[in-house]
């Protein structure tokens, strides 16, 4: 429950923020309930990806034990707050769902070899997403990003079907979609009706309800669990990197990055949204954390190459739910999980139990995942608002993605290797959407951009680069007076006294300003600085014992901009100033 005290909300549902001491036993607790939330989903992405691959048991034991060691090392480091690394909260990491449709591909083309090579790519691209997080934050679009989402649920969508239509030797036809529509069935009504701890056991309890209805049309073989031993590692079938870079690597790269693009963007906000949750008193996002999550990430999708098994990615959803529901976000909880996760992965009988899961339930789940993967992509492109020419860009990405999808198109015209990749609809359906929104950005109103120091005396050219800009939007004086007022409290604000240039030279400040329908929106960029300016607006009406010599411009900002955003980055700071036109 979320109360308001002046313009600060609490959410008294968190029990235990990140930093909070948490007796040990509670942080164990939610610890297990943590891995009974995302066990299932690791696994599917993992044999899902390897049967429809065509790849032997073998490499499936092995890519079930990797998976489970770097999501359990990587969510564990979240944890933590090591310099540029971790998110300082429980932010599970673990492979994602949204490489699985490439992570088939990969396999079918040059098996876990150009799978590895491929993922040590976006690790790269997610890395250096992370670095460069400042400038390329306008890079993916929500409409974009949202596109990629829908078109990757929908590219997976038949694999699950094909997973519903296999049946175990021996076994009645009936088998495989009475399996699956008792997993789904008994999963939908637990989610729909289930409260409290029930839903974090609702995957498992489908999952469950499933193979027993397997089992009973003779689908479920269970002597792989009687012959697995107790504690062991399988046999390690580790990729061996192909430094050679033929032809089939260089078509699937354009694939990977742009998902990993998409990804890292939305990461960005899961990362966003954890920070937010874990919180009893929510303050503004601290993008130092975002970035730290974000190169942690990087780290796990570079392990995941290393050992073959699809990227990882920040899955905030199983956070939110996590933390939701046990009202504990205690960092250290993230340590927990992530050992819990290792140790299960050196218990062969409990590994093959999972493996031992029929296709058809496995099927169904799937289904269940790539629906809710739909409606991921939706929200993100409904979240930035949905003109005509934002839904054209939509609507055509979706047709033609979707139509591609199946087909040979661009296999007929461009051959085997190089066709493979534009006949997937992700891709083609991202690429229109991706040179959709290129064009839009193009041909719209340039960016008008001041660079000056930050300091009081570059206060007149900020006021004449403000006035010009008022002049050419055609604004009145009032409107003009207020949109200068605003940039002067802004640069005032930034300006502390802790914070004065240790040599000769002032830090730099770099303002963008882009007209948004009647109103105009600046970015005032400078050197990393302490404190955040969404943190004093939220908080100014509170008694506090220190006076603040800046509490005047925070007061006159607010009162001038009807919105003020503050991100934090290593390196950089961006403030954002929306003045409304009257």
């Amino acid at each position: 429950m979320e109360r308001e005290y002046g313009r600060v909300r609490v959410n008294e549902n968190i029990r235990y923020d990140p930093e909070d001491p948490c007796p040990l036993p509670i942080a164990a607790g939610v610890a297990f309930q943590g891995v009974i939330l995302i066990l299932p989903t690791v696994v599917v992405i993992v044999v899902t990806a390897a049967l429809a691959a065509g790849e032997d048991d073998t490499y499936l034991s092995w890519a079930v034990f990797a998976a489970l060691l770097v999501s359990g090392s990587a969510t564990a480091l979240q944890a933590a707050r090591l310099r540029r690394f971790g998110g300082g909260a429980v932010v599970f990491t673990c492979v994602a769902l949204a490489y699985l449709g490439i992570s088939v591909l990969a396999l079918d083309a040059g098996g876990p070899a150009l799978l590895a090579s491929l993922t040590i790519v976006v690790a790269i691209t997610q890395l250096s997403l992370a670095r460069w997080l400042p400038s390329l934050r306008g890079l993916i679009t929500p409409v974009v990003s949202g596109t990629t989402l829908m078109l990757i649920a929908a590219s997976i969508m038949p694999l699950a079907f094909d997973r519903i239509d296999e049946v175990a030797p021996g076994g009645s036809a009936a088998a495989g979609p009475v399996a699956a529509a008792v997993s789904l069935g008994v999963t939908a009504v637990l989610t729909l009706l289930a409260s409290g701890v029930w839903r974090l056991w609702t995957p498992l309890i489908g999952i469950a309800s499933g193979s027993v209805a397997s089992a009973l049309f003779g689908g479920y073989d269970f002597r792989p669990v009687l012959d697995a031993a107790w504690v062991g590692v399988p046999s390690p079938d580790l990729p061996a990197l192909d430094l050679t870079l033929g032809a089939e690597f260089w078509a699937l790269v354009p694939v990977f990055v742009l998902v990993g693009l998409v990804v890292g963007i939305k990461n960005i906000g899961d990362a966003v949204v954890v920070q937010q949750v874990s919180r009893r008193r929510p303050r503004a996002t601290d993008f130092r954390l975002v970035q730290g999550a974000l190169n942690v990430n990087g780290l796990g999708v570079l392990a995941a190459g290393l050992v073959g098994v699809p990227p990882t990615t920040i899955m905030s959803s199983s956070s939110t739910v996590l933390v939701g529901l046990t009202g504990v976000a205690y960092r250290r909880v993230g340590y927990l999980i992530g050992a819990f996760l290792v140790a299960l992965a050196f218990l062969p009988k409990f590994m093959a139990f999972l493996l031992t899961v029929p296709s058809p339930v496995v099927g169904a789940y799937l289904l269940v995942l790539m629906g809710m993967l739909f409606l991921e992509g939706m929200r993100t492109v409904l979240r930035d608002g949905l003109d005509h020419r934002k839904a054209l860009v939509v609507a055509l990405a979706l047709s033609i993605g979707m139509g591609v999808e199946g087909r040979t198109i661009f296999r007929d015209l461009l051959g085997e290797t190089w066709g493979r990749s534009l006949d997937s609809g992700m891709m083609s359906g991202a690429l229109v959407a991706l040179l959709l929104t290129l064009f839009m950005e193009v041909t719209r109103r340039r960016r008008a951009r001041l660079k000056v120091r930050l300091d009081m005396s570059a206060l007149p050219d900020i006021d004449d680069y403000l006035d010009k800009l008022a002049l050419s939007l055609g604004w009145n004086a009032s409107s003009a007076e207020r949109l200068r007022a605003a940039g002067e409290e802004t640069l005032s604000s930034l300006m502390q006294p802790s914070h004065e240039p240790t040599g000769d030279t002032p830090p730099r400040l770099v303002i963008v300003a882009r007209p948004d329908r009647g109103a105009l929106e600046m970015d005032y960029i400078v050197v990393l600085s302490e404190g955040n300016l969404e943190d004093r607006l939220a908080y100014l009406d509170e008694r506090t014992d220190e006076p603040d010599e800046r509490e005047i411009s925070f007061r006159l900002l607010r009162h001038y901009a009807s919105s003020v955003r503050h991100r934090k980055f290593h390196g950089a700071e961006i403030v954002t100033v929306r003045v409304e036109a009257s």
